[in-house]
């Protein structure tokens, strides 16, 4: 049984234009073309650090012709670098941390449902560890059509 959701997704309008799209994004965190992995922050709360973003995945995706031949999947690790990429965004442009953000550490992964071309999958992420220049702890939930894809806990620290 996965836990409950960090937050209602209910009450966020998930239609609503982002407030900080692909391009913003793209000015925050280095990964670029095949590795930009966030498309996307609907909605987040500074003072509980809190976070929605997602990325729309493609019948485009690198991965899609050989994972898997015939019913592609979004790679478990893709996922995950989802995951840090929407803790990076966050702490630099909305924590405002300055430089890179580097992953250093993936726990407690479960894998709970697919993600396929054609879905919305949202990151909703809680920061559970601040040290400001220093280490970022998160915790992401991946989600699909209201199903739970994944959750994991990533950290970072600035490089």
């Amino acid at each position: 049984m996965p836990p409950p959701l960090l937050f209602d997704l209910s009450k966020i309008d998930l239609s609503a234009r982002p407030v900080f799209d692909r391009q913003t994004i793209s000015k925050v965190n280095p990964q670029q073309f095949e590795m930009q992995q966030l498309d996307g922050v609907l909605w987040f709360d500074k003072e509980n650090m809190l976070v929605l973003g997602y990325k729309d995945v493609t019948d485009k995706e690198f991965w899609v012709r050989g994972h898997i031949p015939g019913r592609p999947l979004m790679p478990a690790v893709i996922m995950i670098e989802a995951a840090a990429q929407l803790l990076s965004f966050f702490v630099n442009q909305v924590m405002g941390e300055k430089g890179f953000i580097g992953f250093t550490s993936i726990g407690s992964a479960k894998f709970r449902s697919t993600v396929e071309p054609g879905q919305r999958l949202l990151l909703l992420g809680k920061i559970t560890n601040f040290r400001k220049g220093r280490k970022y702890d998160a915790y992401i939930q991946g989600v699909v059509n209201s199903t739970m894809a994944f959750e994991t806990e990533v950290s970072g620290m600035a490089v």
